[in-house]
């Protein structure tokens, strides 16, 4: 599965990985077979199988990393940077002042005004990661609420409008049959059972 910026892997993490590809290979030159490369690097099995045909047709150069998959940014370093320093100066400095928040939404939109480029909200949310923000989401609260009417309300109204507890007692924990008085007796299996089909 290939997962956007880099397969989930740091430019150090994709390093280390080609690390390995590229002594695979080297092990592949000596004549050793995929499943002992696999044993020596630990890893699977099916990796060293790959390696081994990518090798085999394209050598050495064939291992080596191509850098991060997934689309390329739209954007271009110097917008970046100029997309992280509108980041820092907040979104209150770009028109929304109701609250402190950077949404996914709100840095697509920013992205579309600043750049003339269009995001998705989840392609936003991405990039504002990759620049070391991380999206928030605005508190949902009613900008009339009294907190003061609600502790009275949950205090007062809502112990008697909750459904009282029913009382523990000795009782069936089937509802369709219940409980038998504790000194009857059983009577044996089969007896006074159904009558014989005629």
């Amino acid at each position: 599965m290939r997962y956007a910026d880099g397969g989930g892997l740091t430019a150090k993490g994709r390093q280390r990985r080609e690390a390995v590809r590229l002594e695979a290979a080297g092990l592949f030159a000596e004549g050793i077979k995929p499943p002992e490369v696999a044993r020596r690097l630990r890893v699977s099995s099916k990796s060293a199988y790959q390696w081994h045909l990518v090798w085999k047709r394209g050598g050495v150069r064939a291992l080596a990393s191509r850098g991060a998959s997934g689309q390329r940014c739209k954007l271009s370093a110097r917008c970046l940077q100029k997309l992280a320093s509108c980041l820092e100066e907040g979104p209150a400095a770009h028109g929304w002042d109701q609250d402190q928040v950077w949404t996914g939404a709100r840095v697509a939109t920013l992205i579309g005004r600043e750049f003339h480029v269009s995001y998705s909200v989840s392609g936003a949310t991405r990039l504002m990661r990759r620049l070391g923000f991380t999206p928030q989401v605005p508190a949902r609260r009613a900008a009339e609420r009294d907190e003061q009417a609600v502790t009275a309300w949950k205090e007062a109204t809502w112990a008697e409008v909750k459904a009282p507890v029913r009382p523990a007692t000795a009782s069936s924990a089937s509802r369709t049959r219940p409980g038998s008085p504790a000194g009857r007796r059983r009577a044996a299996p089969g007896a006074g059972g159904a009558s014989p089909r005629s």
